[in-house]
């Protein structure tokens, strides 16, 4: 239980810098060049990676990397860059929300990884507290934006998943930082096209970028991949709804947005969410069964 509960704090480091990106983009960095900035975001975090372990993608590898960068890095930014463009972030965050019940279900067909009930009803408390934190009454939606959100989801569900089938021979940072050079050079000629010059960055955007890049990319894709390695994809899920929680509680005590009601029991459901779906809690819960007197 003890070594469960580390690596289920490990992967939380993951959704809770992505919740914190959220926060320092809209803050610092250039808002014009979305595709610009996922590629510098991915490629430095990539090489920075790939210096700790020195050590290139042998055979199929190539290929596999090319294919999971595509679906977790490359794709998915894409992606997620058109979704904002043409959803309320409310919207966008509560399709993205549905991840952990995507995961499972690509895992069990993938890994042969079978959902538990408290996994799935977990699932659903969290998505729930979810919608109930962002999603606010009378939000547009475009079927185009809806597409784009679903598909970024739907990707990165399966090349986590595929990540997980394929990488138990491969160290972690490895793994990673091939992804995330692949992603970031498939993204570049996307973004000469779209957005053509590179963005002028002020000495603010420098140090948001080191962040972003450092902390909330190679930090946190390690991690999210050191926990795909340890647990199950759905465990993994549904830790990842802390993203959410951590862009609403920063945005309240950072940048002064309103906490109301609504979000404080939408966080609540979400913290319950996850916890349903934990080993640990079965595990504690088994064990507490067992102390009973007969």
């Amino acid at each position: 239980m003890e070594a469960t509960s580390r690596w289920v704090l490990v992967t939380a480091i993951a959704p809770v810098a992505w919740g914190s990106n959220y926060f320092v983009t809209h803050q610092y960095l250039p808002a014009d060049s979305p595709l610009y900035g996922a590629a510098i975001r991915a490629l430095p975090a990539g090489l920075l990676l790939l210096l700790v372990r020195r050590t290139l993608p042998q055979g199929s590898w190539w290929w596999k990397s090319l294919v999971l960068g595509v679906l977790n890095v490359g794709a998915f930014f894409a992606l997620i860059y058109v979704a904002a463009q043409l959803l309320p972030t409310s919207v966008a965050a509560t399709i993205m929300a549905t991840s952990p019940v995507v995961m499972m279900l690509i895992a069990w067909a993938a890994v042969a990884e079978r959902p538990r009930i408290a996994q799935l009803t977990g699932a659903g408390v969290g998505i729930a507290g979810v919608g109930l934190m962002v999603l606010h009454g009378g939000a547009a939606v475009n079927a185009g934006g809806v597409l784009a959100s679903v598909a970024a989801m739907t990707m990165s569900s399966l090349g986590y998943v595929l990540a997980k089938k394929w990488s138990a021979d491969v160290d972690v940072f490895s793994l990673t930082s091939w992804q995330l050079i692949a992603g970031g050079l498939a993204l570049l000629p996307f973004a000469v096209a779209v957005e053509g010059a590179p963005p002028t960055v002020d000495a603010p955007a420098v140090l948001g970028f080191a962040y972003v890049t450092v902390v909330a990319t190679a930090v946190a894709f390690a991690a999210w991949f050191t926990g795909l390695r340890h647990l199950s994809a759905g465990t993994v899920g549904l830790v990842g709804l802390l993203n959410p929680i951590t862009g609403v509680l920063l945005g309240a005590a950072v940048a002064g947005e309103s906490l109301g009601t609504p979000q404080i029991l939408g966080i609540a459901l979400v913290f319950l969410g996850i916890l349903l779906g934990q080993p640990v809690l079965r595990t504690f819960l088994l064990r507490l069964r067992r102390l009973r007197p007969a």
